[in-house]
């Protein structure tokens, strides 16, 4: 075949508008198939994989399902095939009654990921119902008195088939005194008549049976009947007749009960009672009309009686007879078409299917949650509904098809700020006023691994006293994990590292599981004053996270050492010191110096000094000082004291027990000439002592000036600080116990949030401990400026306090501690 240029063209044209419309309703996301109803289960109706575009092999892995809201299973889809067949009987009439377009929209979903496709199947119909008449027989009153020409309305049949299946023709059996007419409207509904066309005579004939028949236009075509009783009467001639033979009448659907539709008013030609006029309405009249209407026989008018709907019914027809009271009844008939009008009287319906949860807190933007479907009985923009979400963040609606939207993530989830959101999803229609329903989403947010453990403070100090009994608990430390589950399933673990030669496994262990950190061994304060190391605490999740603290472990003293004494002297317990004193000295004259050391510290370490009474109670010329150690006369010495004597001096600390041990003091009273020779040979050695006093003395006084100005001078900044930052209530308020102190006197715990304090005991020997109870960071800067500054001053006292009695130690190595 030669096409010309222009048909080239045009055919180009043709195909290019084919395409792109097939493209168009590719992209829309709806197929469309078709069916006749009353199709055979198993009949054939699409590829419905095939045109969705999905592979058969991905159709169960991905969940393929078919739902369809309010059609059972009428359609299946075979999963092996991807073929959409009918499922069960299918029944125009049932789904859509007498609706020009019926169609069962099928909502298609598959996951992995979650998509919808929405498929339209179209029901077609078949002639499958024939015509049926109100009344298989009626019977009708002929006066023989009736005109040529005269008419009795029929009730036409219905068909609830459409189209050309319930196009009806009508046909009358033959008889020579009537003919069927039949009378097309405006509103495409017939109009039947029985027209007389041959005057009748009761006496000739008084009834007549006719058979009126419908015919339907299928094929095949359908066929029903009504057989006409027709009576024949011989009085009054004159019928009622009405205005118009139809009445059309409009209604809003909420009208009131009782509200009049009509008022009839029909006359007759005749007089008397012959012209008295009763009206009702027809047998005929299905009883859903005479449901909602009533009709008052003598004023002939109609009222509503019921509720009227719209979305149940949208017309109706009235039949009305007005018969006269003569004998016998003459009757006019006419009819009221009563068309209502829709109101928004229905509040939209929301339907979510389809919930996808919990959703991840790590999902991807634009992740599918929820289908949501949104309806409304009403029509035109009645029925017309938008849908909107409250609140919006984090979460959007998209719609996608007519009322169908997707529940959608539009931005960026965290579990640990927000594990639940409550929306609301609101539909409103167009009517006015408008109409609203409401559904409530509740999303869960599943948790993924993204918080490390974590310390309330990254630093803690513990105080143990020493000889601990082995695996005893020291402390306690706690990690908390925002996640939830086995992601916030905190372990706890010792970060390895040596302590000397030792491992720190060796000292102390961590409990996985409550975090309870036990030492290993007994500590001993002479050996191991501090003992600082990490504790990592690691959670459950894939991958895990983990964090570290550290543990200050200070080990206090107990008494466990005994006072040593220091030379002169043999220096054990039971060492003695020999002195030559001249009987010639006076009260108060130092004769001996009994010294000695204590490895412990603080009140275990303070030493006083007793001198034990003598044998057989006498009294003893000699004295010992109760701190220095001094052995000393207590009168002038005269020739009745012994020339021998013998003092036990008793050096004991004041530890819980006290521990002692017992230097002995040798005394030999001489004549002044032999303590002058004795004194000259040892001036020379105390004149070099005497010299090295001046300066220890005076670098002692140096040093204990400067640690204490330095001390008192934080103490003043440190107290300023916290006043000018503390609350209006004071600056020592109670708060989170952090802080233990510990002296000879006892040892107590001691709390307060975000303040420091300094602890200490009473005594002349007295350990003083300052230290930071390592607060996690705030916003507070005055606080982590006093933080460092007392940190700084337990470090600088530490080391002082150490040399200082290294000094004191070295100081009694000379002999010259009496004089400091």
């Amino acid at each position: 075949m030669v096409f010309s240029e222009r048909g080239s063209r045009e055919v180009r044209c043709l195909l290019l508008s084919l395409l792109l419309h097939a493209a168009w309703e590719t992209g829309s996301g709806q197929i469309h198939y078709s069916v006749s109803e009353e199709a055979k289960h198993g009949t054939f109706v699409g590829r419905i994989a095939q045109d969705l575009g999905l592979e058969l092999v991905e159709l169960v892995p991905r969940l393929f399902r078919v739902a369809s809201k309010g059609r059972g299973d009428l359609l299946e889809v075979n999963l092996q095939n991807g073929i959409l067949f009918v499922n069960s009987r299918i029944d125009r009439e049932e789904l859509c009654r007498r609706s020009a377009v019926c169609s069962i929209h099928l909502e298609v979903i598959v996951d992995k990921p979650l998509q919808v496709f929405h498929v339209e199947v179209e029901v077609k119909d078949i002639n499958d119902n024939p015509p049926l008449f109100p009344m298989t027989v009626k019977t009708i009153w002929f006066h023989e008195s009736r005109l040529l020409d005269s008419r009795f309305p029929l009730e036409g049949a219905s068909d609830e088939d459409i189209g050309v299946n319930a196009l009806l023709t009508y046909r009358l059996s033959s008889s020579e005194v009537f003919f069927l007419d039949v009378q097309t409207n405006d509103e495409l509904s017939q109009s039947l008549s029985l027209v007389l066309k041959k005057s009748l005579d009761r006496e000739e004939t008084s009834e007549i049976n006719l058979l009126l028949m419908a015919t339907d236009g299928g094929k095949p075509e359908l066929t029903g009947t009504a057989q006409l009783l027709i009576k024949v009467l011989d009085v009054n001639d004159n019928e009622p007749s009405f205005d118009q033979s139809v009445y059309k009448v409009q209604l809003l659907e909420n009208i009131a009960n009782g509200t009049l539709v009509v008022k009839l008013n029909a006359s007759d030609a005749d007089e008397g009672s012959n012209s008295e006029i009763v009206y009702s309405l027809s047998s005929d009249v299905p009883a859903t009309v005479q449901s909602k209407f009533k009709m008052d026989p003598s004023s002939g008018e109609i009222r509503v009686k019921g509720q009227l709907d719209y979305e149940e019914m949208k017309s109706y027809e009235i039949q009305v007879i007005a018969a006269d009271k003569g004998s016998p009844s003459m009757s006019g008939h006419c009819k009221i078409s009563v068309k209502l009008v829709d109101i928004n009287d229905n509040r939209p319906e929301i339907s979510i299917t389809s919930l996808s949860l919990p959703i991840r807190e790590d999902a991807p933007l634009g992740t599918v949650i929820a289908l949501i479907t949104v309806s409304d009985r009403d029509s035109g923009a009645n029925g017309q509904v938008t849908c909107t979400l409250t609140p919006h963040d984090p979460f959007k609606l998209m719609s996608t098809y007519k009322n169908y939207y997707s529940l959608m993530l539009d931005s960026p989830l965290d579990r640990e700020s927000m594990w639940t959101y409550a929306m609301v999803v609101t539909a409103r229609d167009g009517g006015l006023p408008s109409l609203t329903a409401t559904a409530s989403v509740l999303v869960e947010v599943a948790d993924v691994n993204d918080n490390a453990p974590a310390f309330p403070q990254p630093e803690y100090t513990v105080f143990v006293k020493e000889n601990n009994p082995p695996g005893s608990h020291i402390f306690t430390v706690s990690a908390r994990d925002a996640d939830a589950q086995e992601n916030a399933l905190v372990s706890y673990s010792l970060v390895e590292r040596r302590v000397g030669e030792r491992a720190l496994s060796s000292y102390v262990s961590v409990h996985a599981e409550s975090g309870k950190v036990y030492a290993l061994q007994p500590l001993d304060h002479e050996e191991l004053e501090l003992l600082q190391f990490q504790v990592s605490a690691r959670d459950a999740g894939f991958p895990p996270l983990g964090s570290n603290v550290t543990l200050q472990v200070f080990v206090l003293d107990e008494n466990d050492n005994a006072p040593a004494l220091l030379p002169p002297g043999s220096g054990g317990a039971g060492g003695s010191v020999s002195e030559l004193v001249p009987r010639s000295v006076s009260a108060g004259h130092v004769v001996a110096k009994v010294r000695a050391v204590d490895a412990d510290s603080g009140y275990n370490a303070w030493l006083s000094y007793e001198l034990q009474p003598a044998a057989g109670g006498a009294r003893s010329p000699f004295r010992v000082g109760l701190y220095t150690g001094e052995v000393s006369t207590t009168r002038a010495l005269d020739e009745a004291d012994m020339p021998r004597q013998r003092l036990l001096v008793l050096v004991k600390d004041h530890g819980e027990p006290p521990l002692a041990v017992t230097a002995t003091v040798l005394v030999s009273l001489v004549e002044s000439g032999q303590a002058l020779k004795t004194s000259s040979r040892t001036s020379l050695g105390t004149a070099g002592r005497e010299a090295a006093l001046v300066d220890v003395n005076v670098y002692l006084i140096i040093a204990i000036c400067a640690v204490s100005s330095l001390l008192v001078l934080t103490l003043l900044l440190y107290t300023a600080l916290r006043c000018s930052a503390s609350p209006p209530e004071g600056a020592c308020g109670p708060g989170k116990p952090m802080l233990v102190c510990s002296s000879a006197v006892g040892s107590w715990s001691y709390s307060q949030q975000r303040r420091q304090r300094v602890c200490s005991g009473e005594g002349p020997k007295t350990d003083l401990m300052a230290f930071s109870p390592n607060l996690p960071p705030g916003p507070d800067s005055t606080d982590n400026i006093s933080m460092l500054i007392m940190t700084v001053v337990v470090r600088i006292y530490t080391d002082a306090k150490k040399d200082f009695e290294e000094c004191l130690k070295n100081i009694g190595r000379l002999g010259i501690s009496d004089k400091v």
